[in-house]
């Protein structure tokens, strides 16, 4: 497939960067929205909020090693392209949803939906060959850089005329992504590199217990899920924080969150090239894990709203450990597994999901508000600072098995 490898990427590329405008569309309003239907604050929302991006999370821990799976039987493209259809279809659902019970109905079907990242990663390893697998992976960063610069400013933008506008928006483009890639997405997988699909392999537990298998990858699975556990604090937070501590809108929330999205695309659309081939992958790895500890410190200080700015420019090279990881971890795994692995990968960060968002609205609600005490309202960053100090400690310790990882031959797709 060399002479597809190009054009696959770019669609591939264009599809994912479709498909995080439409997340980030909402993610400025949907705090404020929850807080409005729930009543009593920020602080008192918060656990609310925790409880919404819980469940997507867990949907997405359930069903990711599934579609995963499942791309491996049947394609790529099918699971991609049904997923989008569920997704557009659900922020209408959204946007007309008159109670919270609605929204946690339809939370569950955008879990369900969203669980297609594991498919799209593991289109990537399928045209993407060893030596420029690390950098292909971070076109996933780089496409998520690209939507969150233009999603959050776009639904702080649109939040200014109703804080449901941007539900609408997010559908209507998610549909228009379905379509293009109905058009035009080509499939990935050769007949040749399918296998049947198993149940034991579709369930995250069996998937994760499936990872004995790579006894080196392993160490490196568990540092994935400790470094998504630890920036559960970002979308769980945010808006919570930066509006409670410097009184934020929607709109500058949005903007803030648009500056996080440029340097995303910065630093893994283009710094990610030059810097894992410079390092290699295990360094650059305990680079990432290292700055995100310090940048999550410096957030949960940072005195004053413009202080973040400099923060989130320093902590984009957190981002750089993501790619370098998933890169690693194909290293050892043959063409016809891909989907399945990268679907545990998938699945740990929907486990992240489960209990981060839980863990930091819970932090975030017990130390602010009237009755705190001690008063830490960047209680959650410190937290998430300490997680992210655990998974550089976990890829040190690993590091060893992670180079033998690096230098193990990749099957030829």
């Amino acid at each position: 497939m060399p002479n597809q490898r190009k054009p696959a990427i770019v669609f591939i590329f264009i599809t994912l960067v479709l498909d995080i405008i439409g997340i980030g569309l909402i993610v400025p309003i949907l705090p404020k929205l929850i807080t409005e239907l729930h009543g009593g604050g920020e602080s008192g929302s918060a656990l609310t909020y925790g409880l919404l991006v819980a469940i997507y999370s867990t949907m997405q821990f359930i069903f990711a090693p599934l579609l995963g799976s499942l791309s491996d039987r049947f394609g790529r493209r099918p699971i991609i392209l049904i997923s989008l259809l569920g997704a557009g279809l659900d922020y209408f659902l959204l946007a007309w949803a008159p109670t919270l019970t609605w929204f946690f109905i339809g939370r569950i079907l955008s879990g369900i939906t969203g669980a297609n990242f594991s498919a799209a990663a593991a289109y990537i390893a399928d045209v993407s060959p060893p030596e420029k697998r690390a950098a292909n992976f971070g076109m996933i960063g780089a496409a998520f850089g690209i939507g969150f610069i233009i999603g959050p400013a776009a639904g702080g933008l649109l939040s200014e005329f109703g804080l449901r506008v941007p539900f609408i928006a997010a559908g209507t483009l998610t549909l228009i992504n379905f379509a293009y890639g109905l058009f035009v997405l080509p499939e990935s997988l050769a007949q040749n590199n399918r296998r049947d699909f198993s149940w034991e392999r579709s369930n995250p537990v069996g998937a994760l217990l499936d990872l004995k298998k790579f006894p080196s990858v392993t160490g490196l699975a568990w540092t994935f899920f400790l470094v998504n556990l630890a920036h559960q604090v970002y979308p769980s937070t945010w808006v919570l924080y930066t509006s409670y501590r410097y009184g934020w809108t929607s709109k500058e929330a949005g903007l803030s969150l648009a500056t996080v999205g440029l340097m995303a695309a910065i630093v893994q659309g283009g710094l990610t090239r030059k810097i894992i081939p410079l390092l290699g992958e295990v360094r650059t790895t305990l680079l990432g894990l290292t700055v995100s500890a310090i940048a999550f410190i410096a957030y949960g200080i940072a005195p004053s709203g413009w202080i973040v700015y400099p923060i989130i420019i320093f902590g984009s090279l957190g981002g750089l450990a993501t790619p370098a990881i998933q890169a690693l971890v194909s290293k050892p795994v043959a063409a016809d597994q891909h989907g399945a692995v990268q679907g545990v990968l998938t699945s740990l960060v929907g486990l992240s999901g489960v209990f981060g968002p839980l863990l930091a609205t819970y932090l975030f609600g017990r130390f602010t508000g009237e009755n705190a005490n001690p008063h830490v309202p960047g209680a959650a960053f410190f937290f998430a600072a300490g997680l992210a100090s655990l998974a550089t400690i976990l890829a040190i310790a690993s590091s060893r098995r992670i180079a033998d990882a690096a230098r193990v031959p990749q099957e030829s797709d």
